[in-house]
């Protein structure tokens, strides 16, 4: 796993001031050298520059980037960032149709297969990944990125020359490229945060590749391709046939996933997603005679200060322990102080270059690097609510009547807090509105569906391209930020495809949630496991956390030179923090209510400050 960037304009001849752009190519790797701390190198061609800092996991000894061919005076160059989880399978057939190697990474698959069969390549790709292929032949740049949109691949376009990188800190390198937002980033930022409108980078001006796309880059401009979508069709295999099927896809996944040359873990929460994973790689590496290390994570005090509510009915430490006795696994449990949870907040926003999901996301990161002093990849149980149906929202009649995403369905907590002024200024809920009518406009229809069955599938198309995403890019950012891998079986993109035209009656069979996939790990889990009842990633508790929170606001609020205050109202924040939080009513998903969003504004606050960025009308 790695960190990418580059430039290209091909009017330019960056070959004429070789020093000055090999100099920006060395601060773009800087800039993002936490995605990739084992090696890095950079590419210049006359039109093009390519940059990139390696995590080595495949082939540590010869899968350096940028890697190079050569045909006659041509010249094509890849960087890469990802795992193709297929590659000996791609490579077996390259060398069949008559390609040499030089190498075992999935680096020079890639650039071999590109240069075989063009962009259509892509197409044979299981991986996550973000990939730059510079075709000196037909002088272009092609920017790749996975179906799924694990890996992150962000781009603008300065005059004639694109610029793009792995996290938009890399594209700020560029000499003249400067963090600026604009009505429509404040309103991002307000209004939908932490989620982004997918394609957008929020700062102006910055896009981003759109998962299951291609960027083609000439002296024509820049043209976008779609190389796969979702489409709906009639699902006509029975109950039993279709958890077969599901059965078969996850632990294909899984076992695929498992390849690495450097050792494996797994976080493990002790629910059903997690455990699933955790056991097919247990019992795979049984087989070699290996242990699998887990990983869980808690707050310090979490079992004197835990609240039980709808959302999280029970905490996770008595599961872990079923679990990995049950897997015999090698577990290490990880907590979290309330100082260290407060001091990554600032960090988690320079991992996501944008404010993000508050101590849910500064917690991960702190955990994250925990693991990384002992392994540099780990597979996680992500992406599984979003594609089985495992929120309430996927079957809560408020839901499924409500005009907004149904995540976010109460707006009086984005803009209860901020000044009269802003919120004439700014559209921020009527923005919000438009990019979901937007999301369920593009909804994949199937013929003659109506009624709850096309509502439920809105809903799910709405959590792939929204909630999902977050949840990705969160956990890219903070693993990435301290150099560790986190892979995602349940985003294999032929997991989402079968999983999308499976009828509700089947994902939610005889009443339960997420039926079709508990059924699906039948053979891997106790039963109990198998069917405990959903509780998401843990959060602190603790009113000691609340008070470093609300005591940092206080001194923002009295800062006038604090951006945030150009924002939010002083005096309806203090009466907000005059009031007992609610932590049974998030504002955003299952985790953020009262006191994540007095945190999330204190983000807001960091990154305008730390990023200096210039709000522009």
């Amino acid at each position: 796993m790695c960190g990418i960037a580059g430039f290209f304009n091909v009017k330019e001849n960056y070959k004429a001031e070789e020093a000055k752009w090999l100099s920006v190519l060395h601060k773009m790797n800087r800039s993002q050298k936490h995605r990739g701390p084992d090696e890095d190198g950079v590419f210049l061609g006359t039109h093009c520059g390519l940059a990139h800092v390696r995590l080595s996991i495949i082939d540590l000894l010869a899968g350096q980037q940028p890697m190079i061919r050569q045909a006659g005076e041509n010249v094509w160059a890849v960087v890469y960032n990802g795992e193709i989880y297929n590659m000996g399978k791609l490579k077996k057939e390259l060398e069949e149709a008559g390609e040499k190697f030089l190498t075992n990474s999935d680096t020079e698959v890639i650039l071999a297969g590109y240069m075989r069969y063009g962009t259509d390549f892509v197409k044979r790709l299981n991986g996550i990944f973000a990939f730059a292929v510079w075709d000196g032949k037909l002088e272009r740049l092609f920017l790749f990125r996975d179906r799924a949109g694990v890996k992150p691949c962000f781009y603008t376009k300065s005059k004639d020359t694109v610029i793009f990188s792995s996290e938009i800190k890399g594209i700020f390198r560029f000499p003249g490229v400067e963090p600026a937002v604009d009505r429509e980033g404040l309103c991002e930022v307000l209004g939908l945060g932490p989620a982004k409108t997918y394609g957008k980078g929020v700062f102006q001006g910055i896009l981003e590749v759109l998962p299951g796309h291609f960027l083609e880059c000439g002296a024509d401009g820049c043209r976008e391709h779609c190389y796969w979508k979702l489409e709906s069709r009639v699902h006509e295999d029975t109950w039993e046939k279709t958890v077969e099927k599901m059965q078969y896809l996850i632990e294909d996944a899984v076992k695929m996933q498992m390849l690495s040359d450097v050792p494996i873990c797994t976080f493990l929460s002790g629910g059903i997603d997690s455990s699933l994973v955790t056991a097919i790689c247990s019992r795979e590496l049984q087989k070699k005679g290996k242990v699998l290390d887990t990983y869980s994570f808690d707050f310090k005090d979490n079992d004197v200060n835990f609240k039980a509510n709808a959302f999280q009915p029970s905490q996770d430490r008595p599961w872990v322990d079923k679990v990995k006795e049950f897997a015999h696994t090698r577990h290490h449990y990880l907590e979290c102080r309330n100082e260290e949870l407060y001091d990554y907040l600032f960090e988690a926003v320079r991992a996501r270059d944008l404010p993000c999901m508050a101590d849910v996301e500064s917690s991960m990161l702190y955990f994250c690097r925990k693991v990384a002093a002992n392994h540099k990849v780990t597979l996680t149980g992500e992406c599984a609510d979003e594609i089985f149906g495992g929120y309430p929202w996927f079957h809560k009649k408020e839901c499924f009547e409500a005009d907004m995403f149904p995540w976010s369905m109460d707006f009086k907590p984005r803009t209860m807090l901020l000044r009269d002024e802003v919120l004439e200024e700014l559209p921020i809920q009527e923005y919000a509105k438009e990019a979901y009518h937007r999301t369920v406009a593009e909804t994949p229809v199937l013929e003659g569906e109506g009624g709850e069955e096309k509502r439920r599938r809105e809903i799910s198309y709405l959590n792939l391209r929204w909630f999902m995403q977050t949840l990705l890019d969160r956990m890219d950012r903070t693993s990435m930020h301290v150099g560790l891998e986190a892979r995602v079986p349940f985003a294999d993109h032929r997991i989402i495809e079968y999983a999308w035209n499976v009828p509700w009656d089947m994902k939610y069979h005889d009443g339960v949630v997420k039926a079709l996939l508990r059924a699906a790990g039948k053979e891997h889990l106790p039963q109990e496991v198998l069917y405990r009842r959903k509780s998401p990633y843990p959060k602190t508790y603790d009113p000691a956390y609340e008070q470093l929170v609300r005591g940092h606001m206080l001194e923002v609020l009295e800062d006038a030179r604090a951006p945030l205050r150009q924002l939010v109202d002083r005096e309806k924040v203090k009466r907000f923090m005059e009031q007992p939080s609610d932590y049974a009513r998030p504002f955003y998903g299952q985790l953020m209510a009262g006191p994540q969003l007095l945190a999330y504004l204190l983000q807001v606050n960091y990154w305008l400050e730390h990023y200096k960025v210039r709000l522009v009308s």
